[in-house]
């Protein structure tokens, strides 16, 4: 199993959204990270946000933020 930097920029996104409530989302402007920008649109595409800038995650999204937590909170220093 190998991470693309791809992934890296969509999971970088992903942890960005708020963990305290499933109402609150993000909002990217047009002067975001171009790499950021291509992630949520990604993003949009598999269903993981409801919006191509950001808005808020889907099911699947809530899912997935709860795996890029532990991943984070097992490999961070």
């Amino acid at each position: 199993m190998k991470f693309n930097q791809l992934m890296i920029d969509e999971f970088t996104l992903l942890a960005k959204f708020p963990l305290d409530s499933k109402m609150q989302g993000i909002k990217l402007h047009s002067d975001a990270e171009a790499s950021l920008i291509e992630a949520a649109q990604r993003l949009f595409d598999k269903g993981v946000i409801d919006s191509p800038d950001g808005g808020y995650l889907t099911d699947l999204g809530l899912d997935l933020i709860e795996h890029v937590t532990i991943i984070h909170s097992a490999l961070k220093s």
